[in-house]
């Protein structure tokens, strides 16, 4: 199955791809990876999620914007749940604008499932080690710290 390799500055993740579950952002992501648009970019939001895509390590902005990269996809039919370890797409109070800023959910979170349209599921961590790398960035940004996105690449775990 294919995944996505994170490589932060606190360790690396591993996320398998669900296209069983959200073909359409599965390939949205796939587009941005090789884009290279989260290469230099940060985790910055930690609460019950940890949150990055949009900011760099400097906090300026990446190109959130991409007219023909926007993904529809709610998580309303997906039936996947924001569960510990789930990433999805964010997005504002409409569901159909998610397009690069992403969160990997710390806890199980199943108001997401259906606030706003619901938060589409897209992938998940696949072991122990890739959580570990997750909660120590959520302790760092609690801290004050911003954690690097060194890059981003797919694979086939």
């Amino acid at each position: 199955s294919e995944a996505l390799l994170v490589a932060t500055g606190l360790g690396n993740i591993t996320l398998r791809l669900r296209p069983d579950a959200a073909p359409q952002t599965v390939d949205h992501v796939k587009k941005l990876v090789a884009d290279q648009l989260y290469d230099n970019c940060c985790f910055y939001r930690s609460d019950f999620v940890i949150q990055g895509g949009l900011q760099r390590m400097d906090g300026s902005g990446v190109a959130n914007r991409h007219p023909d990269l926007t993904v529809n996809e709610t998580n309303l039919h997906a039936k996947v749940s924001n569960e510990r370890g789930t990433v999805a797409f964010g997005h504002w109070d409409v569901p159909d604008n998610g397009n690069s800023e992403f969160f990997i959910n710390l806890q199980h979170n199943p108001h997401l499932d259906s606030a706003y349209g619901g938060y589409c599921v897209f992938a998940q961590t696949t072991d122990p080690d890739s959580m570990a790398v997750v909660d120590a960035i959520a302790a760092a940004i609690k801290g004050g710290a911003k954690t690097p996105i060194t890059s981003v690449r797919l694979a086939t775990v």
